[in-house]
Order: structure tokens, then C-alpha cells, then sequence
């Protein structure tokens, strides 16, 4: 049985209707992305799934449980990093810490915790004083601190420098090799592409697409174009016919051949064939970002407002 399921979930707010029959299943031991637009539902969808809003219609269980009306037995297997979380700025990670492992019966030990995320240096430090990125490691600390089975994690990396980005990508394989399921929203393409098995994508309150990232970009078209500028004149026809390619333009002395991923073979053993080099040789492969905007729409919608912890 999967550990989240969402049935023709929907939420309105007024006249505005902000998640639209919304299904999907994650499996126990994934990362499932929840990708769209700023405003296209994501968090108000999983925000459902963590008990913190009433569905106006469908169903959610996490672990067979309902949010709602077990949420004693989810709040012991679900833990949740908010989209915007704060501390009191006084408080320390170590009283962090400690005053969030009293809410669970059985908590982890947080100190071995602390170490994993780097964080066991910094026990002593106000929240205040903590960087963006030790932030974030803190509210991963205190989502896992009651040993949960799924995690939610909404947009984890907002604000991030690159290297702070990454260091919390390698946490969040790590979360996962520990055995705990990862709910994860994101508007970083990058971040999905690289960590996601499966991805959801949310657009105007309703799931456009949901595969792997490899078959979203498959299946929105995504392709691979090879750019060049030949040291000897080439009859463009000769690129037009090759099987692969499905289009040929020239700036100037430079071709760009639009096609498949055979498409760089291909035209590599064209022009070795009429011993012709390409110089500035630059390969371009479709990429998440090509399949997200060719799935969704540039209008945002109004989502319901971000939440606070503290």
C-alpha cells in the first residue's frame, strides 16, 4: 500500500478554487516531487497531506491514516519541514532541539542527529545567529526528530547560496537511504531533476503530468539540439535528411540541428564522412525546465497564504 495517497482532492478559499481533483500515490521509500508554477496549488495540496488544512472534498491518507481525523496517528508518522518556518530568535539549536523531542513519546536521540546534519558545533548558537543553510538543517533535525516514516519537505532551498543548495541535496539522498519517505515541493528544476523518482506536476490547481523526470521530458517533447560552425561549406539538405533530425537553422556560419539523442552521432559521422570539423561544438539536451514550461502555463494563480511555524 502506498504510504501517501490523494484521491480527487479539492480546496477552495471563497469563490477561488486552489487544488482541483488532485490524485496521486507516493510508495514507501521515494522521492516524489510535487513541481508547478508559484500559486498552482503545491502547497495548499500538501498542507492536506499534513493535516494542516480541512479538504473540501476527496480523500488523503498517510499510512492509511487520515490527516484530519487521526491526526494523533499521522503526527506520529509524518513529520514536516514548513515552507516558511521560524524559531523564537533566542532560542538555541540545543533548546530547539530538545523542546521538540519532548512533543513524541519515543524520540530520536537528537544529538547523533545534530552531527548528521552538521549542526553538532552549533548547539550553543542562538536561531538568529544561524546562517540560511543551518536553518534549514535544523528544521530537517526537528521534521526527523520523531522518528517518522515520510518527511515533507516544502521548498526546502529557497534562499539558498548554490553550495548551501547542494550540501541539502546530498542530506535529503541521505534522509532517504535512512529509510524515511520524502515528500518534496520544489520550483527548482535542478533540485527535482536530480533527487525526484516521480514527479507530480501541479498546474492551476490540477496534476498535468505525473512520471519520472526522464519521462516528463520525453513525453513533453524535450530534444537534443547540436550547434556548430562547420571549417568547410555543408550543404544544410545533407543535415535535413539524416533520420534523427527534425529541423536545421543557420546564424551566419554557425547550424544548429534539432533532433533526437542519436541526432549527435549522426551528424558527427556526417561530417567525418565529408571531413568537415566542427569548431565551437556545443551539445544541448532537453532538461526539466523544457518539459515544465511546455506543460504548464505562465498565468499564476492566487494559492492560499504561506504559513509560519514557531
Amino acid at each position: 500500500m502506498p504510504i501517501i495517497e490523494v484521491s480527487a482532492l479539492r480546496k477552495t478559499y471563497g469563490r477561488a478554487t486552489a487544488v482541483d481533483g488532485v490524485t496521486f500515490a507516493v510508495e514507501e521509500g521515494e522521492i516524489f516531487g510535487v513541481l508547478g508554477p508559484n500559486g498552482a496549488g503545491k502547497t495548499t495540496t500538501v498542507e492536506c497531506v499534513e493535516g494542516l488544512r480541512v479538504p473540501d472534498g476527496g480523500t488523503v491518507r498517510v499510512a492509511g491514516f487520515d490527516p484530519v481525523a487521526d491526526r494523533a496517528e499521522v503526527t506520529r508518522v509524518l513529520g514536516a519541514q514548513l515552507q516558511e518556518g521560524e524559531l523564537q530568535p533566542k532560542l538555541t539549536v540545543r533548546e530547539a532541539l530538545d523542546l521538540y523531542a519532548a512533543f513524541y513519546p519515543a524520540p530520536a536521540d537528537w544529538r547523533p542527529l545534530a552531527e548528521r546534519l552538521g549542526l553538532g558545533d552549533r548547539l550553543g548558537v542562538r536561531f538568529a545567529k544561524l546562517s540560511g543553510g543551518q536553518k534549514q538543517r535544523l528544521f530537517i533535525a526537528l521534521a526527523l526528530i520523531g522518528r517518522p516514516r515520510v518527511v515533507v519537505l516544502d521548498e526546502l532551498t529557497t534562499g539558498l547560496d548554490p553550495h548551501a543548495r547542494r550540501d541539502t541535496w546530498e542530506l535529503i539522498e541521505d534522509i532517504r537511504r535512512g529509510g524515511v519517505t520524502v515528500l518534496l515541493v520544489t520550483h527548482f528544476m535542478e533540485e527535482a531533476q536530480r533527487l525526484c523518482d516521480r514527479i507530480a506536476v501541479i498546474d492551476r490547481g490540477r496534476v498535468v503530468a505525473l512520471d519520472t523526470p526522464s519521462g516528463l521530458i520525453g513525453r513533453a517533447g524535450g530534444a537534443t539540439a547540436v550547434s556548430f560552425t562547420p571549417s568547410a561549406p555543408l550543404d544544410e539538405d545533407l543535415l535535413r535528411a539524416l533520420p534523427p533530425v527534425s529541423g536545421v537553422e543557420r546564424e551566419g556560419a554557425r547550424i544548429t540541428v534539432h533532433g533526437s539523442d542519436d541526432t549527435v552521432n549522426a551528424v558527427l559521422t556526417l561530417l567525418a564522412r565529408h571531413r568537415i570539423t566542427a569548431h565551437q561544438l556545443r551539445v544541448t539536451e532537453a532538461t526539466l525546465d523544457d518539459a515544465f514550461l511546455g506543460l504548464t502555463t505562465s498565468t499564476e494563480n492566487a494559492d492560499a497564504p504561506h504559513r509560519k511555524a514557531g
